[in-house]
């Protein structure tokens, strides 16, 4: 299926950009999400009248972007997890935990956009954990899991 894309997507396109994808992704994924729009002519030219606005919204949301990641940048995060006498923690320690203790510290963040590159924490110990807010802009934020008997 031929789509517009309405945003920069990673590892498919630009913004503006028509491209083919399967059918699947485009239906329940890509359209629904807001990403892209199917490739027809009435969409091809309401796109091209609407570009520099479209543009100019994308434009915002990248400099949003930046301006949450200064203010990420660096952040300690301490979570408590019940653990053993060997630091290993019951149970261990998730991308929606790290978002829950963000959002508590007053920050905008959803669990999808916390990449743990190891998977969960499941140790006591300080992790590095990027947080990824636009598909241009990721920051990157310290996790102390701190063990409680």
């Amino acid at each position: 299926m031929q789509i517009i894309l309405m945003e920069k997507v990673t590892k498919l396109g630009q913004l503006g950009d028509v491209v083919n994808v399967k059918n699947g992704y485009a239906r329940n994924f890509l359209i629904p999400q807001g990403k892209a729009k199917r490739a027809t002519t009435a969409n091809m030219a309401e796109f091209e009248l609407r570009r520099a606005e479209i543009v100019a919204a994308d434009a915002a949301k990248l400099a949003d972007a930046q301006a949450r990641a200064e203010k990420l940048a660096g952040t300690v995060v301490t979570i408590s997890q019940k653990s053993g006498v060997d630091g290993r923690l019951f149970g261990s320690v998730t991308n929606a935990d790290i978002a829950d203790a963000l959002v508590a510290l007053g920050f905008e963040i959803d669990k999808a956009q916390v990449r743990m590159a190891e998977g969960h924490l499941k140790a006591v110990g300080d992790y590095a954990v990027s947080i990824h807010l636009h598909t241009d802009v990721t920051t990157d934020i310290t996790v102390t899991v701190v063990g409680e008997h």
